[in-house]
């Protein structure tokens, strides 16, 4: 499995955080992981391309 690492802001806390995203499939990734530091939900949701982030939100979850 191909992962890249993704540093970003959770929403809740405003903490920058980072994840492994799988790179190993191209298209629209979408699923909930809680924040390292706040353990709130968050909804993350990714678009890959040729091993390429080409879009990324990190949402608070609903």
């Amino acid at each position: 499995m191909e992962e890249i690492e993704q540093s970003f802001q959770c929403p809740y806390c405003f903490e920058t955080i980072s994840m492994l995203l799988d790179m190993s499939l191209d298209g629209v990734q979408s699923y909930i992981e809680d924040c390292e530091v706040c353990c709130r939900p968050i909804h993350l949701s990714y678009e890959a391309q040729e091993s390429e982030i080409v879009d990324f939100s990190a949402m608070a979850a609903q």
